[in-house]
């Protein structure tokens, strides 16, 4: 039991693929990151299953896609019978805890969120630095550490009302939410853990999630004006579907801005914060990261850097989620550390998803997969073995989630080597037209470019659309034994 590794996986919150240093971003700040990816390997193409919470954390919990698991959006629980990575560790002899974010059922307007038999022995549960939850474990850190900054910000009130910052966001850097969850990263390494047995922790940022703020030392760091605009041009979306045009007004379904709703500059200094919030999180991982090397534990230990989901942060006029899948929603970084079993400063290219990293740390602790298992393990593919391949495509799926649409909005993706299919579907799914997208990736790494509707790329669009219909049966859960052929 003792050789088994310890798994630190860090995991932020709508952080988009390309918010790194390590992947091409020479604007933003983020050294320790980077050096993990020096020290690991760095998947390029990294895909979730859905571009909003739960849905996608589901996956990663389940190993199932989201048609197969249940939780097909932000306010619907995971079903009870799910079985899920945490709790199979729980049960190998892992030594389990959580740090923040969950997410796997209802929490609307300050509900706690139930919790279901999950195998976390230390649970530091917090949906978010404003939620009213009386579980809320942040706010009774800052209670306690903090009293005067909790008085006030209590004072306010929690929650937040069209998405605006209330002062549980603007915390400085000594009392903010990403602070706290280093303080109890730490707090587990240090006093916590059973010493006896491996740890995972899943340790949870919120940022760099909107609303857009950071303590002023991070946001003083950046100019608005010396970072790119983002990708995109006038008209773009009227050839893209309909839904797009109206995200681009209102967000989250009419609950919050849109991009058409902000001056040029404002979008900039949504950047910039984006950025800080990004670079407060790298000096946080740096110091549970320097604490893992303190205790002696870094070389057993295999740590994950990830994200839920993306943030299109004003790329192709929006901002935030939802039914849009550009890369800027759906991609997001992925790097693995594990000294002396997987090799230093190399990256690969395959199409991966974020299911496989549910059998991939099952894997690395020497836990069979779990019974309705649908993804793979990334660690042939990680170490670079010979044999190691991937599928060579990519499933993402929106149904509708958060704030509804009126009509539904359902959109499924697949991601293939060069091309990515992008369905709107129609009826009977939903009164909405059927559209689409298709990118040429290869030619249009931007997506600016919708071929959908062209004539040239007609067969292309048949293709794909078949292949995905075989996508979809493929993925069903087939998980039910059968016991007998009749």
């Amino acid at each position: 039991m003792a050789s088994r590794p310890n798994i630190l996986f860090i995991c932020t919150d709508q952080q988009r693929f390309d918010s790194l240093g390590c992947y091409g971003n020479v604007h933003v700040q983020t050294p320790t990151i980077d050096k993990l990816a020096e020290d690991g390997v760095l998947f390029e193409q990294c895909y979730v299953q859905s571009p909003v919470c739960s849905p996608s954390r589901a996956s990663l919990l389940t190993g199932q896609y989201v048609h197969a698991h249940g939780l097909w959006a932000n306010g619907v629980a995971l079903p009870d019978h799910a079985q899920i990575f945490s709790k199979a560790l729980a049960d190998d002899g892992y030594d389990c805890g959580l740090i923040g974010k969950w997410h796997q059922a209802a929490c609307f307007q300050g509900r706690t969120e139930p919790r279901r038999d999950d195998g976390f022995r230390f649970f530091q549960w917090a949906h978010d630095p404003t939620h009213g939850s009386p579980e809320n474990q942040y706010h009774r850190w800052l209670e306690t550490e903090h009293p005067e900054l909790y008085a006030e910000a209590i004072r306010h009130g929690t929650g937040r009302q069209g998405h605006k910052t209330v002062p549980f966001d603007t915390m400085p850097t000594e009392a903010h939410y990403s602070h706290w969850v280093a303080e109890k990263s730490i707090e587990f390494l240090e006093d916590e853990r059973n010493d006896d047995t491996p740890f995972f922790l899943w340790v949870n940022f919120f940022d760099p999630h909107h609303p857009f703020i950071a303590p002023q030392e991070y946001l003083d760091r950046y100019d608005p004006s010396m970072l790119p605009a983002p990708v995109g041009y006038p008209g773009e979306l009227e050839s893209k579907p309909e839904i797009q045009r109206q995200a681009s007004q209102k967000s989250y379904g009419g609950h919050a801005s849109g991009f058409t709703e902000h001056a040029a500059a404002e979008i900039q200094e949504i950047i910039a914060a984006y950025y800080a919030m990004m670079s407060l999180i790298d000096d946080e991982v740096a110091r549970i990261l320097a604490r893992l090397q303190a205790l002696g534990l870094d070389e057993n230990t295999l740590v994950i850097f990830t994200s839920d989901h993306g943030e299109m942060l004003g790329d192709h006029q929006l901002l935030l989620k939802g039914p849009m899948l550009y890369e800027a929603a759906v991609r997001v970084p992925l790097i693995l550390r594990w000294p002396g079993h997987l090799p230093a400063g190399e990256r690969r290219d395959d199409l991966v998803q974020w299911i496989d990293l549910n059998p991939t740390m099952l894997d690395a602790a020497g836990v069979d997969p779990l019974p309705g298992n649908q993804a793979q393990s990334l660690l042939p593919l990680a170490r670079g073995d010979e044999d190691a391949s991937s599928r060579g495509w990519a499933l993402c799926e929106y149904r509708d989630s958060g704030h509804p649409y009126q009509p539904p909005v359902h959109t499924t993706m697949l991601r293939t080597g060069q091309y990515k299919l992008i369905v709107n579907h129609g009826a009977p799914a939903t009164a909405r037209p059927r559209e689409g997208e298709l990118y040429d990736l290869a030619a249009d790494p931007n997506e600016l470019r919708n071929l959908w509707a062209d004539p040239a790329h007609r067969e292309v669009r048949t293709e794909l659309q078949e292949m995905l219909l075989d996508v979809l049966v493929a993925t069903e859960d087939r998980g039910q034994v059968r016991e007998a052929y009749w």
